[in-house]
């Protein structure tokens, strides 16, 4: 059997950031100041990532190991089917993480807890650096315990795809109109002028959804765990060949929201990452349903 790995995920911390940009403490406490910001409240939060990092690395069992991947470059990271993630950081970088794995299970570390909600990044350094001393007994990864969230996936009629726990969006790149054929799962078509839409999972459904959700009058939304996906169109605008009829809906598993392009190019991101999107062109056709691959968080 192939001899685990831990990979740290983690982002540079907001002090890393600054250093690299002003190159001096000095000159970086500078520039807080002149934005009526100290530099006390950057220390302490960089503080607290690198005290759990450490904690994390010094709990890796011997025989297993190890790897540690920036945020910034998940894109490029090979991952090994033998892997636990453990992610330290904020609950968005878990589902940054998301759409690059298949089947690996994750563990979320929050460094600040009671600072962050917590809800995917569940267990403190110490907490972690205990559970991970648990898994160096169990025999295999499938007798892990885990939480299946779902995943939403989009997919171009090219064979392209991506994936997002949180949610997709599908729009124009900048603020001008996305103009798209919509066909729902039960066979209904109309045409679109709008802001886009975005397609929720359950666990996006506290974020930018639920945003969306109260807005129109507190329409119940999925699960994390729930197979299904709530799918909302943002400000569609009525004309003489555009109709605001299909706005909103809920998609069962097995089941599939179509769109079919209608401007020049439409782009698809996931959980806010838009540096790494799809872009279809006119006539091409995306597909959204339930992704195949659930998050596995311990």
């Amino acid at each position: 059997m192939p001899t685990r790995r831990l990979v740290i995920v983690y982002r540079r911390t907001e002090l890393q950031e600054l250093l690299d940009r002003h190159a001096t403490r000095g000159q970086a406490e500078f520039f807080l100041r002149t934005r009526g910001r100290t530099i006390n409240d950057v220390q302490e939060r960089h503080e607290h990532l690198m005290t759990a990092l450490a904690t994390v690395r010094a709990a890796i069992p011997a025989e297993w190991r190890r790897a540690e991947v920036e945020r910034a470059d998940l894109s490029r990271f090979m991952l090994t089917p033998e892997d636990i993630i453990a992610v330290v950081g904020q609950d968005g970088l878990v589902a940054n993480v998301a759409k690059y794995l298949n089947g690996q299970p994750v563990l979320g570390i929050d460094p600040e807890p009671g600072v962050n909600p917590g809800i995917l990044v569940r267990h403190s350094p110490a907490a972690a650096a205990r559970l991970l001393q648990v898994l160096n007994q169990t025999a295999g990864l499938e007798q892990l315990r885990c939480e299946e969230l779902a995943t939403v996936t989009a997919r171009l009629d090219d064979g392209q795809e991506l994936s997002g726990l949180n949610e997709v969006f599908i729009g124009h790149a900048s603020h001008q109109s996305a103009r798209y054929q919509l066909t729902t799962a039960d066979g209904r078509a109309e045409r679109h002028s709008s802001s886009g839409l975005i397609v929720s999972t359950g666990t996006g459904a506290t974020g930018w959804c639920a945003s969306i959700a109260l807005e129109r009058g507190g329409r119940a939304l999925p699960a994390p765990t729930s197979p299904q996906l709530a799918w909302f169109v943002r400000e569609a605008w009525p004309s003489p060949i555009t109709g605001t009829s299909l706005t909103e809906g809920v998609l069962e598993a097995g089941e599939s929201l179509r769109i079919t392009v209608a401007s020049d190019q439409l782009v698809v991101f996931g959980d806010g990452m838009e540096d790494d999107r799809l872009t279809a062109s006119w006539g091409q056709e995306i597909s959204v349903q339930v992704g195949e691959r659930p998050l596995r968080l311990l």
